[in-house]
């Protein structure tokens, strides 16, 4: 996955990690029609599954000292909560009783440290290589993810999710941030 990124991304060959991680990051927010890290790249949008997904195959075959691990946050997402990450327009997609939700961002090693990189929504601050990046979900507890990270994910959002109120989350946050 990383050389098609690369080049899709429009990066130079010897790419920095944190260049890439800014490429993933600048991918509009937005369900892909194939849910997978190559629908993303092909289609290039993506949701907080699809752009980690990616990223962490990207990671894995140019970093992969960095081992670089997707993590599953299961938190409800409130018009408060929204609103302080991305703003009024977004807030206005989420109903006052809050949609529960399993959200992926992934955790890489840095320098013996456990570093969290969250590249969900572009419009929230980049990573500067180093430091950690703030999960752009609610508080609630992490899983992190197995060999297999799909079958784990869909098992979350099974026993704690309503798939109809997070379709509509996701398609209503697409379209306002489609205009952020």
């Amino acid at each position: 996955m990383l050389d098609p990124l690369i080049t899709r991304a429009g990066l130079p060959a010897d790419a920095s990690m944190a260049q890439v991680v800014d490429a993933v990051h600048r991918i509009p927010f937005g369900a892909p029609a194939d849910r997978s890290a190559q629908g993303t790249l092909d289609e290039w949008r993506g949701t907080s599954t699809t752009k980690h997904e990616l990223l962490a195959a990207a990671l894995e075959k140019g970093w992969p000292e960095t081992r670089p691990r997707l993590v599953h946050r299961v938190h409800v997402c409130t018009p408060e909560d929204a609103r302080a990450r991305l703003g009024e327009a977004a807030a206005a997609a989420v109903p006052e009783s809050g949609v529960r939700d399993v959200h992926r961002y992934l955790v890489v090693e840095l320098d013996g440290r456990r570093v969290s990189i969250d590249v969900t929504y572009p419009s929230t601050p980049g990573w500067d290589g180093s430091a950690p990046m703030p999960v752009a979900a609610g508080e609630g507890p992490d899983h992190e993810a197995g060999p297999d990270a799909d079958r784990e994910l869909r098992v979350l959002e099974a026993a704690h999710c309503d798939p109809r109120s997070r379709e509509h989350l996701i398609t209503a946050l697409s379209a306002s941030l489609a205009s952020v």
